[in-house]
């Protein structure tokens, strides 16, 4: 019997005072969802309020994100997202925060989410992220009182991204400046290219191209 994996999305819609809407990223969750499902993994997804989360880069003319939409069992799971309080950390193999901006105002300050990742790392497990999913792994404390990216090769949505989308003064920080805060040797290549590490059961990407090569790198760990 495998280990399920869990799936993080932000239950946060707005893009700070913009008015403009956000949520998880679909492509961000459906490319590495298309990959483990695939594999043969059962995937649960939680979110910090629970219940239905908000959805942005909704574009089902990516084939991929039209496949996890129209799966009934999937569109119904994600729609009914689990409270951190409902997850028991010893189910699952691997915890990986899906981006989309919603994360970087709702994901950096839950302990709850952090305490789960946090059990399924010192478990044996895998902890990954993707674009402003790694949010989620600003504030991961080990049991040695470390953060779980010290010391760690780390990759997520750069500064140079962020003013690319002209985000920079919006979002609450710039998650490569914290992640760096915190001790990760932060990698990065241009603006959109697809980037993944793998450090220690850690697997971040850098953007939403980066999400499928997520999904593999994270595949491959669980293989080994």
């Amino acid at each position: 019997m495998k280990k399920k994996i869990l799936f993080v999305v932000t239950s946060h819609d707005k893009k700070g005072n913009t008015g403009e809407d956000t949520g998880y990223y679909l492509g961000e969750v459906s490319h590495p969802w298309e990959v483990l499902h695939k594999a043969g993994y059962e995937i649960d997804f939680v979110s910090p309020k629970g219940g239905t989360p908000p959805v942005d880069g909704f574009d089902l003319k990516d084939p991929v994100n039209k496949e996890f939409w129209e799966n009934t069992e999937y569109k119904n799971k994600i729609d009914h997202s689990l409270q951190p309080s409902q997850v028991n950390p010893a189910d699952y193999s691997t915890i990986f925060y899906a981006g989309g901006h919603g994360a970087m105002w709702d994901f950096a300050d839950n302990t709850e989410l952090a305490g789960i990742a946090s059990k399924i790392y010192e478990n044996g497990g895998i902890v990954a992220g993707v674009c402003h999913g790694p949010a989620g792994l600003v504030n991961i404390k080990l049991n040695n009182g470390k953060y779980l990216v010290d010391g760690k090769k780390i990759n997520a949505f750069t500064n140079e991204e962020e003013a690319e989308v002209k985000l920079t003064d919006v979002v609450p920080f710039l998650l490569e400046n914290k992640l760096k805060e915190r001790g990760a040797k932060f990698e990065k290549s241009g603006l959109w290219q697809n980037h993944v590490v793998a450090d220690q059961r850690v697997i971040t990407g850098q953007n939403p191209q980066s999400a499928k090569s997520v999904g593999e790198a994270i595949l491959k760990e669980l293989k080994k």
